[in-house]
C-alpha cells in the first residue's frame, strides 16, 4: 500500500531577473511585509577553485574583502553597516563565496554602494594580507587544531573519498601555503574570479523593484566588465571498492565515524538527486527516524547520528561531485565495525521492505518546514536565490523546493537506499585520544 503523501504549502515570492552590461546578474524579490532588506553578492569561486600550493586561499580572500576597498578605508564597511542598524558577514563554500547584509530598507543604497565598491577592488596591501593570514591561522587553531573532532568530517573525509586536488584538499589551508601567499597572488585571484561576470547580486525584502533597479544600475553599472573564467570540470569516477581510514584525535573524548557515498549530480540530475536528500532525513531526522531509533535508542551503539547531503551540509548549494554523509559519535569502547554493519542492515531493510505508513509524509513535512523557515527572512531568500541563479539560472526554484521534496516517492527513496552499498562507501574513523 502506498504511503500517504505530505501536503506541502508553496511560497510565491516574486522573482525579477536581469543582467547588467558588465555581466553582473541581478535577482530581485520584493516583500513589503517588514521594513527590512537582505543583500547578497555571490561569486562563483570556492574551495574547489584553489590552485595547488595555495590551499585556504578562497577563505583567506574572503577575509581580505573586508579590509577596505576602492573608496573605503579599513573597517569602514563595518561602521557603515552597523551604523545603519544592520549586520553583515561572508562565508566560503566548496563552490562559491558569499558576502551579505541585513539592513533596514532605507539603507538599501548604502548596501549597494558598499558591495559595488569592493567589487571594483579590495585594498590588497602587504599589511592587510599578513594581518589576515594571522587571523585565518588563529581561526584554524580554534576551529580545527585545538577543538575535539576539529574538521570532522568535512575536512577529514574528502581525501578518503576523492583523488583529485580540487575535491580532496584541505579547504582551510596549510600554514605553509597561507604564509607563502603574496599580494600578487591575491591580485591575480581577484582579477580571475571576482569579475562582475562571475557574480550574482540578490536583493530581497522591502524594495520597490523599479527604484532598486535604478540604484543597482547607478552603483554597479560602471564596475569594469570582466568575463567569468572557464569553470573547471571537477568530476571524478565513483568508488568501486570501499575506502576506510582512521586517525587519533588527542582531544576527542569518544570515538566517532563518518561515511559518505556519491550521489547523482545535484544540478544536471536534480530529479535523481532529490530522493537522496529525502533519504538522509528518513534515516536520521528526529527520534522516530530509522538510524536514531535503531542505533541510539535500541542498540545504544552510538550516542548520536546525523545525515545530510554535501560536506558542508546544504544540499541545494553544491555542485557535483558531492555525497550523502552519515556521522556518529560512539560511547566509550564503541564498535565502529558494528555500527557500519547496522547501517548496512537498515539500508537493506529500507530498500527491500519500504517505508512504514506515514514515515515519508512525516519526513517531507519536516523538510518543508525547514525550507520555509530558512527562507522566511529576507536575507535567507536573497542568499538562496543568488546561489540558485548562479548554479542553475533558476532563482525561482526557491518557491518550488518544498513541493519538489514532497513529490519524491517511496519507490525513489527505496531505490536510492539500494545504491548505498559498502563497496561505494568511504569512511573515516576518529580514535579517541582525549580524557573522558
Amino acid at each position: 500500500m502506498p504511503t500517504r503523501r505530505a501536503k506541502i504549502p508553496a511560497t510565491k515570492y516574486p522573482v525579477e531577473r536581469f543582467t547588467l552590461d558588465n555581466g553582473l546578474r541581478v535577482v530581485l524579490t520584493a516583500d513589503r511585509s517588514a521594513p527590512v532588506i537582505g543583500v547578497a553578492v555571490v561569486y562563483d569561486v570556492g574551495i574547489r577553485s584553489e590552485p595547488e600550493g595555495r590551499t585556504g586561499f578562497a577563505h583567506l580572500f574572503e577575509h581580505l574583502m573586508f579590509q577596505g576597498s576602492e573608496n573605503l578605508e579599513k573597517l569602514a564597511h563595518f561602521r557603515h553597516v552597523q551604523g545603519a542598524g544592520g549586520t553583515f558577514n561572508g562565508s566560503t563554500h566548496l563552490d562559491y563565496t558569499d558576502y551579505f547584509e541585513t539592513l533596514p530598507s532605507n539603507a538599501l543604497e548604502r548596501a549597494l554602494f558598499l558591495e559595488a565598491d569592493r567589487m571594483r577592488g579590495p585594498r590588497l596591501t602587504e599589511e592587510n594580507l599578513r594581518n589576515q593570514v594571522d587571523v585565518v591561522k588563529e581561526e584554524i587553531r580554534v576551529n580545527v587544531l585545538n577543538r575535539p573532532y576539529g574538521g570532522f568530517p568535512w575536512l577529514t573525509l574528502p581525501p578518503v573519498m576523492f583523488d583529485t586536488f580540487p575535491n580532496a584538499h584541505d579547504g582551510y589551508g596549510s600554514f605553509d601555503d597561507l604564509e607563502s601567499a603574496t599580494v600578487a597572488d591575491a591580485a591575480d585571484f581577484f582579477r580571475r574570479y571576482y569579475a562582475s561576470g562571475n557574480a550574482v547580486l540578490a536583493v530581497s525584502g522591502d524594495i520597490d523593484v523599479a527604484e532598486a533597479t535604478t540604484l543597482i544600475e547607478r552603483h554597479f553599472g560602471d564596475v569594469p566588465a570582466r568575463p567569468a573564467p572557464d569553470r573547471p570540470d571537477f568530476t571524478e569516477p565513483d568508488l568501486t571498492a570501499e575506502r576506510r581510514t582512521s586517525y587519533t584525535d588527542k582531544l576527542a573524548p569518544l570515538p566517532a565515524v563518518a561515511s559518505a557515498w556519491r550521489v547523482p549530480d545535484p544540478v544536471t540530475d536534480f530529479t535523481g538527486y532529490l530522493p537522496y536528500v529525502v533519504l538522509a532525513e528518513v534515516l536520521t531526522d528526529g527520534d522516530a527516524s530509522r538510524l536514531v531509533e535503531r542505533l541510539v535508542q535500541r542498540d545504544r551503539t552510538v550516542t548520536s547520528v546525523g545525515g545530510y547531503l554535501g560536506f558542508m551540509g546544504d544540499p541545494f548549494d553544491v555542485r557535483d561531485p558531492t555525497a550523502l554523509l552519515l556521522q556518529s559519535h560512539l560511547p566509550p569502547g564503541g564498535d565502529v565495525d558494528k555500527v557500519l554493519r547496522t547501517v548496512d542492515e537498515e539500508l537493506d531493510r529500507l530498500a527491500t521492505d519500504g517505508l512504514t505508513e506515514g514515515e515519508l509524509a512525516r519526513t517531507q513535512a519536516r523538510m518543508a518546514t525547514h525550507l520555509l523557515r530558512d527562507t522566511d527572512a529576507a536575507l535567507g531568500r536573497a542568499l538562496r536565490m543568488a546561489v540558485l541563479e548562479q548554479q542553475r539560472g533558476e532563482p525561482g526554484l526557491l518557491n518550488e523546493l518544498p513541493r519538489l521534496v514532497g513529490e519524491v516517492t517511496e519507490d525513489e527513496v527505496r531505490a536510492a537506499a539500494a545504491t548505498l552499498r559498502p563497496e561505494r562507501r568511504a569512511s573515516i574513523e576518529v580514535i579517541a585520544g582525549g580524557i573522558r
